[in-house]
């Protein structure tokens, strides 16, 4: 499909193109120099801690929980209305994923009091994920963890640059990932990163990408390694010098373009409030979100005077060459969860209304306001064919 408007779209120019380059000329491209640069750039833009680079954000969620020793019959709570990589890093570590609720359809964030309500003997650690970029209640959730002596590993996927109560996300639990796919606020293609204030949990973490060896091979090109150890498993999570490049350059321009990405939600607010049928999440947040995401709720009920479908809203925005999404099918409701967990439709009221409601529209540094509106006059024509 030749969208006139993706969903997502990428900020790359010359100066991208320019260190790409310079690795390519310098022909080391596993983890090297440029790796070590970024990770202690990034460190420096969160204000402190370590940071280590990784192949995924997948990988950065898989390595956390491996580090902290999460394993076979410990249960970690976190919420469905995520990506799929979120509540797959807990079985991989052998964990069982427990779901809790969203606070409702205002705030599509992880609801404290619900975290609360799943707590058992077995629980070891609380994932949140910052929906859309909008950080969760972590004073709450930092709160439970401390009563209860359980970890908080911060999915931060979508909230690079966002903050809470001047807090970078990612630096408020023990442990933060972040993803670089293609569609993320810095975008490398692939890539992530795990950051903690925890020195010898960084160690680990550093050992564990590179099959548990102590040293990479960027040591022995240097002549700082003649052979090596293993001590412990280990995967091959490693990221490569391109990635890093693209990484440094999307981070001076991070500030930049989450600004952007405000400017244009504040559009899209201006334009879509007090219409019929559409409601917006996070329209009274109060924060420093990063704005990667804006969802609305697609207006539905038993009443068939009220019932849109969103479908076809989609479809009607899919003719005018307008991509749209959905964020999230709820996770304990795929077959894998169901039948292994025996997860059921109506364990998560809030989490499955939102799931059929929901649709994210076009959102992106390349757009302007007019993109904004000329988007949101095509969803009021056809929201209205249903008035």
């Amino acid at each position: 499909m030749n969208w006139r408007y993706p969903l997502s779209d990428i900020d790359f120019g010359e100066e991208e193109e320019r260190e790409v380059l310079k690795v390519l000329h310098s022909r080391w491209l596993s983890t090297g120099p440029v790796t070590e640069r970024f990770e202690k750039t990034f460190t420096r833009y969160l204000d402190g801690g370590y940071a280590v680079s990784v192949s995924n954000g997948t990988a950065a969620l898989h390595l956390a929980l491996a580090c902290l020793g999460i394993k076979e019959g410990d249960e970690v709570i976190l919420p469905s209305l995520t990506f799929v990589a979120t509540a797959n890093a807990v079985l991989y570590v052998g964990g069982r994923p427990v779901f809790a609720d969203i606070v409702g359809t205002n705030d599509l964030n992880i609801s404290p009091q619900e975290i609360e309500k799943k707590l058992t003997k077995r629980t070891k650690a609380i994932i949140v994920m910052h929906y859309g970029g909008y950080p969760c209640d972590m004073e709450s959730i930092m709160g439970i963890a401390k009563r209860y002596r359980i970890h908080v590993v911060e999915d931060a996927a979508h909230a690079p640059g966002g903050e809470y109560q001047g807090k970078k996300c990612g630096t408020i639990g023990e442990l933060g990932c972040f993803s670089f796919f293609s569609n993320k606020n810095l975008v490398t293609g692939e890539g992530g990163i795990v950051v903690t204030q925890n020195r010898e949990w960084a160690e680990r973490i550093r050992r564990m990408r590179s099959h548990g060896m102590e040293k990479l091979s960027w040591d022995k090109y240097r002549g700082h390694l003649s052979s090596y150890d293993i001590r412990g498993l280990g995967y091959n999570y490693r990221t490569t010098e391109i990635q890093s490049a693209l990484g440094l350059v999307q981070l001076k321009k991070l500030a930049r373009n989450n600004k952007r990405r405000e400017k244009l939600v504040q559009a899209y607010r201006n334009e879509l409030q007090g219409v019929e049928r559409i409601s917006i999440p996070f329209s009274q947040f109060k924060g420093s979100p990063s704005y990667h995401l804006f969802p609305i709720l697609i207006c539905s009920g038993k009443d068939v005077r009220s019932f849109i479908s969103r479908d076809r809203v989609m479809e009607g925005l899919r003719n005018f060459r307008i991509q749209a999404s959905v964020h999230y099918p709820p996770v304990h409701l795929f077959s894998l969860y169901r039948r292994e967990f025996g997860y059921k439709k109506r364990m998560l009221p809030k989490t499955e209304e939102v799931s059929r409601r929901e649709m994210t529209l076009p959102l992106h540094p390349r757009m302007d306001v007019e993109d904004v509106k000329w988007i949101a006059k095509k969803l009021k024509e056809i929201v209205k064919r249903w008035s």
